[in-house]
């Protein structure tokens, strides 16, 4: 019997172009729920760094850690500050028919 090592599969292990950052949050808003959204920015936040994001935001780390966990409910106001630090932007278009 062979035994084979695995890994566990962490996403922000691929998100290292900011168009990779880009097509996973889009497909996040058009598929998911909030709580999703604030999950995957949250995986985003980890591939850039939760230290340079925390200065970017004025954030601490802990405080990062803890609203973008899953099951958090974290402010607009926090989200759209992470969204800022790591490059997103939320832009608003008609939905097709």
């Amino acid at each position: 019997m062979i035994e084979m090592e695995t890994s566990r599969f962490d996403i922000a292990d691929y998100l290292d172009s900011e168009e990779m950052i880009a097509e996973y949050l889009n497909t996040v808003l058009e598929d998911g729920d909030s709580s999703d959204l604030i999950v995957a920015i949250g995986h985003i936040a980890k591939s850039i760094g939760m230290t340079k994001i925390a200065e970017k935001t004025g954030m601490s780390r802990p405080s990062l850690y803890k609203a973008l966990s899953d099951g958090a409910k974290p402010q607009f106001g926090t989200i759209m500050k992470v969204l800022k630090a790591i490059g997103g932007q939320i832009i608003v278009k008609p939905m097709s028919a």
